[in-house]
């Protein structure tokens, strides 16, 4: 499965926290570790030091460079570890995420790093959209697009908005929602520095 990209955030609690700080830190290191090796074309050990980051998430990393977004990119199925899932987002978020030329090594150590832990995608009705607590897919035909939780808080969008929003990041017309797109909605922990 391909990553998918996301756009501009802020690393914001959206749901109880299941990782510890440790864990959260662990994550953090692995991110910035996994796009350093990337940058001298050298991979990282995916052996995960925990059997609760052994267990397979979704997640995204997301990258700022000096206030403003450098790279989004994650794993909506939790299709492997949390752990390699984070290596392996934070490099791509570096040196794929096609919005951006790749980071360079001298912006490497100057980046901030966020982590979103995806819940298992559910179906979803619009009217049971909860903002800030909830994270979108739309999905019709063979388009499809995702926003995190923290998207409509920042954008202060209400319910309809965030739906609206998803629909057109899907490629789709903004009232896609409305006529037969499929919803499937998420939470996530989303962690970072500041």
């Amino acid at each position: 499965m391909s990553p998918y990209s996301e756009g501009p955030r802020t690393a914001t609690a959206v749901q109880p926290c299941e990782y510890s700080p440790e864990e959260r830190e662990l994550l953090l290191r692995l991110a910035h570790r996994s796009i350093e090796l990337a940058l001298e074309g050298r991979g990282i050990d995916l052996t995960s030091p925990t059997a609760h980051l052994a267990e397979p998430r979704g997640a995204f990393t997301t990258l700022h460079l000096e206030g403003e977004l450098r790279g989004c990119i994650g794993f909506v199925l939790p299709i492997q570890s949390l752990y390699a899932a984070v290596a392996e987002s934070a490099r791509a978020a570096a040196l794929d995420d096609p919005r951006f030329p790749p980071v360079t090594p001298a912006e490497a150590p100057h980046l901030k790093i966020g982590i979103s832990v995806l819940s298992p995608l559910q179906p979803i009705r619009p009217e049971e959209v909860v903002v800030g607590r909830h994270g979108l897919v739309v999905t019709q035909g063979n388009r499809r697009g995702l926003l995190l939780p923290q998207v409509p808080i920042e954008w202060k969008w209400d319910r309809e908005t965030f739906l609206s929003q998803t629909c057109l990041k899907a490629g789709l017309p903004a009232d896609a929602w409305q006529h037969g797109a499929q919803l499937q909605g998420f939470t996530a922990e989303v962690f970072g520095e500041s």
